[in-house]
């Protein structure tokens, strides 16, 4: 028997999605406007996940190009049927309602490659298949429902799909609009058949503070469905804004091989008050089966810390993402950049990368030269070692990313006029920029080390150049920063960031070290 630390994905890894081959697990999440899109988690016990891939690799799938922040790809779902993994998604373009929508993609080996999408017929978010035991396939989502009693109240549909031509056929069925009346947003549908009853597992009420499961069951696909009288099953908005976790929901169920149950859903863990800056990530809690219904988290109730699994192994640092640090390297699959791939503004080079500066900047919904990470410790060091022969108004350095609005840069810029370099610290706010802090380099392209150090909501940026000592440039209120302040969808993403600031350049930033090293 061995604990399972929660949570199993820490960082933005929301919406967790699951399915078993074998004796592997497989495991996909959100990604919203990040390349590439939808990673793909193995393990073979719960406990340790691998990053093998992702989904979406090639900018030829899906067009992510003016993509706002939290817009993207939202929920996927993945299956196993007969050979084959299935996923099904949603692209949201939150400024033009009539691009994305929902599509399906296949691969036989889940480390890809995946097929080019094929667009649903379908409209809303949160798609989910399900293979029935007499070969017919389901497609299910939820949508914003078109006869609406009150305000934000979805409809959960069900409808047949040709496995053959991928094509929606048949009628529509509306089965669900969630387990409470005055309910906002029942969504995240699941279809499971579990001893001949069917199960349709949704999220309800938002996905933050007052988010929760619900379950109801039904005699045929198609329903009608009734809930459970204990609905919702899970859910930690009764624990108050202090809860170590919170804005639990989005679950997915899956069977073991040695017949026991377990769910993933996500979960925020507030600090510095009601805050979430590293997102909504993965938890794994134990599921067990009562009368016809499955009890979440039985005898507690709730996500904690730890998870008895009875078939772990140890865990091996390293494998479980988020648990190593040190040098993040070029080979590292948790390194992102916005809307398209990094190869269009970078080059491998050693431990580090070569930048090729842009006009873009982080404030544009384009793609600028950023790779980042996910902030996934509270306490931690990200230093960046850069070098480059900057022009006037150009940069290179350090990002902490929220969105287009939301950001804060720690660069190198270049000398203006004989001045010489400098570092300086910015924070744009709700899309207005702010310098909070200069630091005198004085001529001269030699490296430069630059440092975020978070200690919960104190983000401090610190400078190293010349051979002298760490220098305190400025120090912002994580608070700012958040998902809760500000809005949308995703954490903090932490990077190397370069740009020309509007300008035609040839500069290339090296960027020659780049570290994670969480304290906690």
């Amino acid at each position: 028997m061995t604990l399972v630390r929660n949570p199993v994905l820490p960082g933005c890894y929301p919406d967790p999605t699951i399915c078993r081959v074998g004796q592997d697990f497989y495991l996909v999440t959100s990604t919203f406007e990040y390349f590439p899109g939808l990673p793909i988690f193995r393990s073979d016990d719960l406990a340790s996940w691998q990053q093998i891939g992702h989904v979406v690799d090639r900018s030829s799938q899906l067009d992510l190009d003016g993509i706002a922040s939290s817009g993207g790809l939202y929920a996927p779902t993945l299956r196993h049927h007969d050979g084959t993994f299935w996923l099904v998604c949603t692209l949201v373009d939150q400024q033009d309602s009539t691009r994305g929508g929902n599509f399906v993609m296949t691969a036989t080996d889940p480390a890809g490659p995946w097929s080019d999408p094929t667009w649903l017929d379908a409209d809303g978010i949160d798609p989910s298949i399900f293979f029935d035991d007499d070969g017919r396939v389901w497609v299910h989502g939820t949508r914003l429902a078109r006869d609406p009693q009150w305000h934000d109240q979805t409809e959960i549909w069900v409808r047949e799909l040709d496995p053959g031509t991928l094509q929606l056929v048949g009628p529509e069925h509306v089965v669900w609009n969630g387990a409470l009346r005055d309910v906002v947003w029942a969504e995240a549908p699941h279809l499971y058949k579990v001893d001949g009853t069917y199960y349709l597992l949704a999220a309800e009420g938002g996905t933050e503070f007052h988010h929760a499961v619900s379950v109801a069951r039904a005699d045929s696909v198609t329903g009608p469905y009734v809930g459970n009288k204990g609905n919702p099953v899970l859910t930690h908005r009764h624990l108050g804004r202090r809860s170590d976790v919170a804005a639990v929901g989005h679950a997915d169920l899956v069977e073991a091989a040695d017949g026991t149950w377990w769910a993933v859903v996500l979960g925020t863990r507030p600090y510095g008050g009601y805050h979430d800056n590293l997102g909504r990530e993965t938890f794994l809690v134990p599921v067990a089966w009562e009368d016809g219904w499955p009890v979440f988290a039985p005898g507690v109730g709730r996500v904690t810390s730890e998870v008895e699994v009875p078939f772990a192994g140890q865990w091996r640092p390293g494998v479980a993402q988020g648990r190593a640090s040190g040098t993040v390297r070029p080979d590292d699959p948790r390194w992102t950049s916005l809307r398209r791939p990094a190869a269009e503004f970078a080059s491998a080079r050693g431990d580090g990368w070569d930048l090729r500066l842009g006009p873009s900047t982080l404030s544009d919904p384009l793609t600028p030269a950023f790779l980042g990470v996910r902030q996934q410790h509270a306490e931690v060091d990200v230093r960046a070692t850069v070098r480059a022969a900057l022009r006037a108004e150009e940069e290179v350095g350090l990002a902490v990313r929220q969105s287009e609005d939301d950001h804060v840069r720690l660069v190198v810029t270049g000398g203006d006029g004989g001045s010489g370099r400098k570092v300086v610290a910015v924070h744009r706010r709700r899309g207005v920029e702010s310098t909070l802090g200069e630091l005198s380099l004085g001529q001269g392209d030699d490296a430069v080390e630059l440092t975020m150090r978070a200690r919960g909501q104190d983000y401090s940026l610190l400078a190293h150049g010349s051979g002298a000592g760490p220098v305190t440039v400025a120090v912002v209120d994580g608070r700012a920063l958040d998902s809760v302040t500000t809005g949308g969808f995703v954490g903090l993403w932490i990077g190397a960031y370069a740009s020309s600031n509007g300008r035609p350049t040839r500069t290339i930033a090296h960027l020659e070290r780049f570290d994670y090293v969480p304290t906690e």
